[in-house]
């Protein structure tokens, strides 16, 4: 008979929502403790909203409607203050709350200063909650943490799960409802296929939670896998290991195994050391067919002495190989970049975009160096004096918390700015054959910078304007005026330039003409203080700003999860279609959008 006999599991939401789809939680560290104790107790439940901040209302509801004596919340750094306020709801209506994940693993002290949390549980949980909920609080109950006289008592730390092939699969049945789908049906989803890393980066929390690399069997995983199989839903699974490919035996049986039972209708991302992907050559081909359509490259820096100091233990020629062979095989390949270590300043920073285009990246993920507790960098900016912000809240790799030597947060953030700018360097843009797409194109890349610069909650939309518009002026400036590519097959013939211009509210602007010259396309900028004629429409920077600020966070990544299912569905799209169309807040938007792309026309007559 278990001391605890119904349990709530909730995995706190990030306070701030970053607007990548891939990255919303699938809730899989708590299904992973649910399976573990589902046998043990009369009942297991998760609050509905579980991913937006209707979760406090649905604890609420949740703790009235049925008996619940513990919740169980797992939390990451830049969820704790929600974690927080959550625990206070369920120890309100009476319940044993117990707290675990990165953040209360790292700080279980400053998280049993909270009167609401009862216990936390160190490192891996799976084990170690079902011993608790079998026995309650106990000393006897190996890593865990709880207040005693006064004081904090720790049980040990319990050794990390030897035989994972042991752990219970997620118990995914339990999620509530998600954009429409519900438990096992989530079109994006998780799998981790081993736990733990055989690396230790200063800047990555996963050794102090994982320890070293341990592998799940093939057979193993791809039983999960095909629980998640559906042959007419094709889902984006993500393989969310620190290094999936660490083990290329086992990856290249686990694609033996998936292609033998048909388990092919995915879309998969997984990430992976360079120098791994490059030994991996040989099942490249075997990956790309039972889905993989792109890997993430922890590249972090163009600066082999920055790498050193992370003990990121990458070869520059290791990355561009790696990056060549997902080209050749058709696999998408995303750089990571990380700014902001303690001994870089703005010229080593501006190195990093033209570094990513350098390497033919299509895609690169800027961070800015967040010092996550228990990480080696925590406890070297710390020495440093150069942690500037405990808001964790802002611990979402996107807002600057810290300062280097020689860059304060201010200039951090601006930096941010630049590195997206300079990447993008308005290549979709130039492939355009008319003003209409041209404009079109400026427009979605000021949105998409602007939703990223909204992760930062400290951050006004005028303050995000201004960071936009002196980004482009930076790039201006470094690329004296001139941006040039190759024109491509989708590129026609341009009968005469195209022209565009982008006010500022300090009534600074940047006029942009798009023409050709000897097989190439050529962008000019010119920032023009003196207001002459614009020669085509005219984005209002500010304007836009307000707009794409206008649209919740929740409401996007709502949008951008039904495009995502779009993207990997294409024949079946209107039903989605109609769900959109019904939604007030997007039609608002798309209303808002419309009259912002026929304004930027007036605008530029009425200054003709």
């Amino acid at each position: 008979m278990a001391y605890f006999k119904h349990l709530c599991f909730i995995e706190a939401p990030q306070t701030i929502i970053t607007p990548f789809p891939r990255f919303i939680t699938d809730c899989i560290g708590v299904c992973y403790l649910a399976a573990a104790v589902a046998d043990d107790v009369e009942s297991v439940v998760m609050p509905d909203n579980f991913y937006n901040d209707g979760i406090f209302d649905s604890l609420e509801a949740l703790l009235k409607k049925r008996p619940i004596d513990l919740v169980a919340i797992s939390s990451m750094t830049g969820a704790f203050h929600q974690a927080e306020r959550l625990a206070r709801i369920a120890k309100k209506a009476g319940a044993f709350v117990v707290m675990g994940g990165f953040h209360p693993t790292a700080l279980p002290e400053e998280v049993l200063k909270l009167a609401s949390v009862d216990v936390v549980v160190i490192g891996e949980g799976e084990e170690t909650f079902r011993e608790l909920v079998l026995k309650g609080p106990s000393g006897d109950v190996k890593g865990i943490a709880y207040r005693e006289g006064g004081g904090v008592v720790y049980t040990g730390r319990r050794d990390v799960i030897a035989n994972i092939d042991s752990i219970r699969f997620p118990l995914r049945s339990l999620r509530p409802e998600r954009y429409g789908e519900k438990g096992d049906a989530y079109s994006i989803d998780t799998i981790y296929t081993s736990r733990g890393c055989p690396w230790s980066c200063s800047f990555c929390a996963n050794d102090q939670m994982h320890k070293g690399w341990r592998g799940r069997s093939a057979e193993n995983v791809v039983e999960e896998i095909a629980l998640l199989h559906d042959p007419k839903n094709k889902k984006l699974i993500k393989i969310w290991d620190a290094n999936f490919l660490t083990n290329i035996g086992r990856a290249e049986k686990i694609c033996d195994l998936m292609i033998e039972r048909g388990l092919t209708n995915f879309r998969i991302m997984t990430e992976s050391r360079a120098k791994d992907l490059v030994r991996a050559e040989r099942i490249l081909d075997k990956l790309r067919r039972v889905g993989l359509s792109k890997v993430g490259l922890g590249i972090e820096s163009p600066s082999e002495a920055t790498l050193a100091l992370m003990n990121k233990k990458n070869s520059l020629d290791d990355v561009a190989k790696a990056i060549e062979l997902c080209s050749k095989n058709s696999i998408g390949a995303e750089g990571y970049f990380i700014i902001g270590h303690y001994t870089e300043n703005i010229q080593d920073t501006i190195a990093y975009p033209e570094f990513a285009r350098s390497l033919a990246l299509r895609q690169a993920l800027f961070m800015v160096m967040t010092p996550y507790p228990g990480t080696g960098i925590y406890k070297e900016y710390k020495q440093e004096g150069k942690i500037l912000s405990f808001d964790w809240d802002l611990y979402n790799n996107y807002c600057p918390v810290i300062a280097t030597r020689s860059m304060d947060s201010d200039t951090l953030i601006a930096m941010l700015a630049y590195c997206n700018v300079a990447f993008n360097r308005y290549k979709s843009a130039m492939k355009r054959n008319s003003t209409n797409a041209v404009l079109l194109s400026f427009m979605i890349d000021l949105f998409q910078l602007t939703w990223l610069m909204r992760v930062n909650k400290n951050l006004s939309s005028k303050e995000i304007s201004d960071l936009l518009f002196n980004a482009l002026l930076r790039l201006l400036d470094h690329e004296h005026g001139v941006v040039e590519q190759p024109v491509t097959k989708k590129c026609k013939t341009l009968q005469q330039p195209l022209s565009l211009r982008i006010l500022h509210s300090s009534d600074k602007s940047i006029d942009f003409q798009l023409s050709e010259r000897a097989g190439n396309r050529v962008l000019t900028m010119n920032a023009d203080q003196n207001k002459q004629l614009s020669q085509g429409p005219e984005i209002r920077l500010d304007e836009l700003v307000r707009c794409a600020c206008a649209v919740s966070m929740d409401k996007l990544m709502s949008v951008l999860y039904r495009n995502e299912w779009i993207r990997n569905n294409p024949g079946r799209m209107t039903g989605l279609i109609f769900s959109l169309i019904a939604d007030r807040e997007v039609l608002g938007f798309a209303a808002k959008l419309a009259k912002l792309f026929l304004s930027s026309y007036r605008s530029s007559a009425k200054v003709a």
